[in-house]
């Protein structure tokens, strides 16, 4: 049995450079513009999956509804909460604390934003829901529409990588890639496939 996720971040959304994690800003024009872009080829999705935040929930549904593809919303694939620092910029946070993300970007898995979530139970949440999207879409092929964190999480997960590294992977708005699941159970294994060979 193998099993297609194309798996596309948002794009741009509305608000600026700041830390946005759970707060719900929706794309702006230009995030709009590159989403359709990235989709522009037409895979062959049997489904959509989406984060449930605007970002990326208003695109998923307007896809599914074109291509009257069954969408499903999974709430715990929403980006990491940011806590108090969700919505502020770099240097409204220096501002608060000048240390504060001098801190948190020396060791983000032990350090957690003040009021956020830490990075185990984000983890733990996305691999859960992860796991169960597999087991209910097995063999099919779907499209999977996520945040960076989330995405970030996947890869450390199908590579193998420490989850401190995950931080070292960049993951352009929009951007996408194809994960895929060969075989079953114990016997089953994932890789990831580079643009340049699926991209029409």
């Amino acid at each position: 049995m193998t099993t297609v996720v194309d798996v596309l971040r948002h794009g741009e959304p509305r608000g600026g450079a700041v830390y946005r994690g759970q707060a719900d800003h929706p794309l702006s024009e230009r995030g709009w513009r590159q989403m359709w872009r990235a989709v522009a080829d037409e895979p062959p999705w049997q489904a959509v999956v989406s984060s449930s935040l605007s970002r990326c929930a208003e695109f998923a549904r307007e896809l599914a509804a074109r291509r009257d593809l069954p969408l499903y919303i999974e709430p715990a694939l929403r980006e990491i909460g940011f806590g108090d620092w969700e919505g502020m910029s770099a240097a409204e946070i220096r501002q608060r604390d000048p240390l504060a993300l001098e801190r948190y970007w020396a060791d983000p898995i032990a350090c957690t934003p003040p009021g956020g979530e830490s990075f185990a139970d984000f983890r733990r949440r996305v691999l859960m829901a992860w796991e169960e999207l597999l087991r209910r879409l097995a063999g099919r092929q779907w499209l999977l529409v996520a945040h960076g964190g989330v995405i970030r999480v996947l890869l450390c997960e199908v590579l193998g990588l420490e989850p401190q590294r995950m931080f070292h992977l960049e993951v352009a708005f929009a951007g996408r890639l194809r994960l895929i699941q060969e075989g079953e159970g114990n016997a089953a294994h994932l890789r990831l496939v580079f643009p340049t060979e699926h991209r029409r």
